[in-house]
């Protein structure tokens, strides 16, 4: 079952059980998968809909630490619940000790030796790593072992 089929599944289960947070966020999932497709013109590969859950959680995160700030917690609540439900269905993300032994990895097979070959070194590691760990966290570890800092 692609993971289309997994999201309709499991709307309808929230229907019957009257989730109305887990219902409304898949709701949401599905109206930007609807829209990414009609602007592609197709069907969207799972692989193309973990992208766009990946680009909505980062969303939620952003919208957690901005409401965090503003003091509004009935606010972070509400984006740390559909953040959950939206994570649940992108694929199990790697640790930073997974991600770091990747990183020398390909440093060691590139014999980079600063930041000046930071972008060698994530072009080889960012197709390794996709859909299972935040770039962000990825550059970070690849700078501190490039500056020697771990």
């Amino acid at each position: 079952m692609g993971l289309k089929e997994k999201l309709i599944k499991d709307m309808k289960e929230a229907m019957k059980a009257k989730d109305k947070v887990r219902l409304s966020t898949i709701r949401m999932i599905n109206s930007l998968i609807k829209n990414a497709e009609i602007d592609k013109r197709g069907e969207l590969t799972d692989e193309e809909i973990v992208s766009l859950l990946q680009k909505y959680a980062k969303q939620r995160r952003e919208s957690i630490e901005l409401y965090e700030k503003g003091g509004r917690q009935d606010l972070v609540e509400k984006e740390k619940a559909e953040l959950a439900i939206v994570e649940s269905y992108l694929p199990e993300q790697m640790g930073e000790d997974e991600i770091r032994k990747v990183v020398e990895e390909a440093i060691a097979e590139t014999g980079a030796s600063s930041l000046k070959d930071l972008g060698k070194i994530m072009k080889i590691v960012i197709p390794k790593v996709k859909g299972k760990a935040d770039g962000s966290v990825v550059n970070r570890i690849a700078r501190e072992l490039l500056s020697g800092e771990s």
